[in-house]
Formats: C-alpha cells, structure tokens, sequence
C-alpha cells in the first residue's frame, strides 16, 4: 500500500486539514434564478396582452386628483365614466425607463444586495398580529418587545438579506407612535437593509428625520437610503388608494424606495382562473409602476406583484397551497421578462404549529419561487399561520431551508476538474473508495451544506440524544440567540438625540 496515500486517507489528516482550511458558504444568497419558467413565451404574450387592454379600456378607479393631473401630463386619457385609461405607449414608456436594477442599502455597505436581473434573496415581510410564544407555544397579541426581539434574532440569520417588520406592535395604539417605534426597532437593532409602512403620509418626513440622526446628520439618509417602503398604492380590484397614493408621493419626495405591492386576492378581488388573475394583477402592479413613472421617471421600485389565494370553499387565506406557488412562480417569471425588479412572497405557511404541514408547505412555495427567478421573495422567514403569526423558532429553520434552496439553485458545475476522470482511476485503482481523496475534500467544503438544525442521525443515535424534534432544536437555538446577541447599532448620543425627539417606547 502507498503509505503516503494511508496517510492522507487517515481520520486525523482528513480532521486536520479540514480544520486547516477557511469554510466556505457553499450556498450564499443571490443564487441565479430562472429555471422554472410555469407559462410558454406565447403564453407570456397572451396575459400581457390582456393586462394592456384591461390598462387601456378599463382603467384605473379612484383616481386622487393630484395623480390624476400628473398621469394625464403623462399621456393617460380621462374615460367619460371618470376612470383614467393607459394607453400602451404609457405603459411600456414606463416599463422602459423603470430602474432595472439598483442597490437595497444596509448601515453596513457589507449588507447591501443589488435587486434586479436573474438574482434570488430571501427576505420577510408580513404584518402578523399574533406571535407564537417560544416558551409556552401558544400564540398571542404580538408586541413591541417581540418586534425589536425579531428583529435582534434575525440580524444573525445569513438568508434574511432585508428585514421588514414581520409583526405589529399591538400594544402601541396611537399609530404615529406605532411608525415612530416601528422604525427605531429596525434602526436599533441591524444594519441589513430593511423596510417599513408608513400609515399616513405625514409621517413619512419625521421617520426621514430619525434615520438622517441614525446615518449622521441631515439630508445623510437620502445620500444611501437604507431602509425602503412597503406600500399598496393599489386597491383590487382596479382602483387607486387615496391615503396610499400620498405616501409614494411623500416617499419620492425624500428619496425613499419602495415596494409597490398589489396583493389580489383569487376568486375575490381578481379572477379565480389563474390566467385571467394574473392578468389582472399585472395591470394593478403595472399601475403602480406608471403612477411612479408620472411623478419621477425611473424612481427605485420594487415591482412587487404578490398572488395571494384562497380557499373557495371557505374563503379561509391558502398561503402554502400548490396555486399560490405555481402563481407567485408565474408572477416572477413575467415580471423579469419585463425586465422589471421582481417581488414575490412565499413561505406563507397556513400551519399554526411547526410541524408537517409547516415544512411542506414552506418548502414547495418558496422553492418554486427561487427556481423562477423571483428578486426578492417576500413573507419567507418566520411567517405562520396565513400570516397571522410569527414564529421565533420558525426564523431559524427557515433561515437553513433558505440554503437548501440556495444549493439547489447554484446547480451542478461541469468541467475537466469537477468531472474528475483522473481521481475516479486512481479510487478504482486504488484504494477503492473516495473517503479522504483530496478531490472529495475540496468538494466537501465547496459544495455541500451541512444543516445545523435537520437531524441525520440514524433513528438509534437520534432516541438516546432524547428523540428531540426540529421545532424543540430551533427553540433552543433561537433562545440562545436572544440570550446573546444585543446589538449597538446606534450610538448612545444618537439614541439620546431620538429619545429626546420622539415617543419611543420601552422594548
């Protein structure tokens, strides 16, 4: 035997040099996505087609008098019945002058990701109303501390590129107060790009003064905005949001971006054949997109086209169901043939509990996503329950879902080196095996995930460790978490200068 060869196949070398080597993320965010492609070309053609019918024949309602001046300047038309029309020129005017790609900020410029073209980040979203509590397991109002106790949690998560507040804060009922306390969480707590909402559109200029203290002084925040909007300007069906529409306008004005979402709803406020709601809900997010192109051509916009979906037997949200990823899938696929930054939302589980239904649901939707290409995918860490609740533990187990899905969008690279014509003589010829091969270690580090979280214990190993289940791992995972990690992300004269200025609430 070639004692050299013995050597290097030894438990300890292999151990060792293991140990010798920087560990590599074998699955990062901003994996390339694109491959799913649910509709044909031609079948792409048919639905925009009728999106720019519904655009130029039927409008948009409600139209706000100040949109509606700055959209006819534009080149819309004024319908006898009062709705204002796009004709097609508007529209792919719009389209061609969007932001095709631009840069979603963090504090840290470490954190930053560039949105736009083939790549896929994971992010959250949500307004959940209900937590579910990680030491008794039962769901509850949720709170400000558990906002600011998300937000701290998903800080160390490396798959949550944004955060957005993935709860409300019941207890706060003055709803200045809740923006205000809204946004110093996000502000105190990490330095990833994040996003917030806005109730009204005066609060937008205030919340800009907080974030110019958090990035130095005045007029700093407009410089590298590091937190973005979330907005439905949009009403389905087919209508403007006067309250809404103010705060794009007020968003503009102080160089916030936005996520312009339209969240119809299958069998309610858009068309139950999912063709004819996909058309519909194109023209709506297509509305946003030429609302923005009236008041500042090419304004960062996140073209966030949601599907959502429900139960028509019972009306009941079907977030996990196989019609909303298949939907939000095509949503992905038509918004990058536009060219247009893409939004989704999956992982929007209806389970209550972290179980069977949890992982299924979670994995089918928010895989399809990713493998069509969606930009930023919404609602896909810690959401539970439709979107009612928010899971602490849910956060961490999606956070190892979210590599999964990232390995299995980086696909398989082919070449002379990976084919290994050369190491797969010398194993025959050899020792028999690859175990200790420096090809196998190579690839050991380079391309497979090893989860923290999921147990591949055989079932012997797994009954003496204490049979424990995913859910009780990601609990003491999260704890430990929250136990740690206080972050220092504003100084304490900025803090002191916030506190001095606005209502903030102990959390």
């Amino acid at each position: 035997m070639d004692i050299q060869r013995s050597k290097r196949g030894g438990r300890k070398s292999r151990l060792a040099q293991r140990a010798a080597k920087p560990v590599i993320d074998p699955c990062p965010p901003g994996q390339i996505g694109g491959a799913y492609k649910p509709l044909t070309e031609g079948e792409l053609s048919q639905i925009y087609d009728t999106t720019l019918a519904l655009l130029a024949k039927l409008g948009l309602g409600e139209v706000p008098d100040r949109l509606r001046k700055d959209l006819l300047a534009a080149g819309a038309e004024e319908a006898s019945n009062g709705r204002v029309l796009f004709p097609p020129a508007l529209v792919e005017a719009a389209i061609d002058q969007a932001a095709k790609t631009f840069v979603l900020h963090g504090r840290d410029p470490a954190r930053s990701i560039e949105v736009g073209g083939n790549k896929v980040y994971f992010g959250t979203g949500g307004a959940a109303v209900q937590a579910l509590d990680i030491d008794t397991q039962a769901y509850r109002p949720s709170t400000l501390q558990d906002l600011h106790d998300f937000t701290r949690l998903q800080d160390t998560l490396a798959n949550v590129s944004w955060f957005t507040r993935c709860c409300i804060a019941t207890d706060v009922e003055d709803i200045y107060d809740l923006d205000i306390n809204t946004a110093y969480a996000l502000i105190k707590n990490t330095t990833k790009p994040t996003a917030t909402a806005f109730t009204l559109a005066e609060h937008v200029a205030p919340i800009v003064e907080m974030f110019d203290i958090a990035a130095g002084g005045p007029g700093e925040f407009a410089k590298r905005p590091f937190v973005k909007a979330h907005i439905s300007p949009i009403i389905s069906p087919m209508r403007y949001g006067e309250d809404a529409v103010d705060v794009v306008y007020e968003c503009i004005k102080h160089n916030v971006p936005m996520s312009c979402i339209t969240a119809a709803q299958a069998g309610a406020t858009a068309p139950a054949p999912l063709a004819g709601f996909l058309a519909q809900s194109l023209a709506e997010t297509l509305a946003s997109l030429v609302m923005v192109h009236a008041i500042q051509p090419g304004f960062p916009m996140i073209f966030s086209n949601w599907p959502f979906v429900i139960d028509l037997r019972t009306g009941a949200f079907a977030g996990g169901s196989g019609e909303t990823a298949v939907l939000n899938a095509a949503s992905a696929q038509l918004s990058n043939w536009l060219g247009l930054p893409s939004g989704v939302a999956s992982s929007m589980t209806d389970a209550k509990a972290i179980d069977a239904q949890y992982g299924a649901e979670k994995g089918l939707t928010s895989m399809a996503a990713a493998l069509a290409g969606g930009n930023l995918i919404y609602e896909s860490s810690g959401m539970t329950s439709s979107l009612l609740g928010a899971s602490f533990e849910g956060f961490v187990l999606d956070d190892e879902m979210h590599s999964n899905t990232y390995r299995a969008l980086r696909g398989i690279e082919v070449s002379e080196d990976s084919l290994g014509f050369d190491a797969i003589c010398e194993a025959v010829l050899g020792e028999g095996h690859f175990l200790g091969g420096q090809q196998t270690l190579e690839a050991m580090e380079r391309d497979y995930f090893y989860p923290d979280l999921a147990d591949r214990n055989d079932p012997k190993a797994w009954t003496d460790a204490g049979s424990v289940d995913a859910w009780t791992r990601a609990r003491e995972r999260a704890k430990t978490i929250l136990a740690e990690h206080h972050p220092a992300y504003l100084t304490p004269e900025q803090d002191a200068e916030i506190r001095a200025r606005f209502n903030i609430l102990s959390a």
